[in-house]
């Protein structure tokens, strides 16, 4: 988008054009690539995922398996 050009901050693809101009500039093509990458929407169900997994635990007994695994990353226990 030229800059003499008002930007109408109302209009998402204008909006989106100006971000993607300014971070190429900023950061170069590949840059601007690696940092919209960051922001994927992924995939899947995460709540349904994270429900399976926790599935059955107490509070307490997900928070004593932390502490397990976090002594045993630190050496300590």
């Amino acid at each position: 988008m030229k800059s003499n050009m008002a930007l109408d901050v109302r209009n998402p693809a204008q909006v989106r054009k100006a971000g993607i101009t300014a971070l190429q500039k900023e950061l170069g093509t590949v840059g601007a690539t690696y940092f919209l990458r960051q922001f994927s929407t992924g995939q899947g169900d995460y709540t349904a995922e994270r429900d399976a997994l926790l599935q059955g635990l107490t509070l307490d007994e997900i928070i004593k398996s932390v502490r397990e695994i976090d002594e045993s990353d630190s050496g300590v226990g």
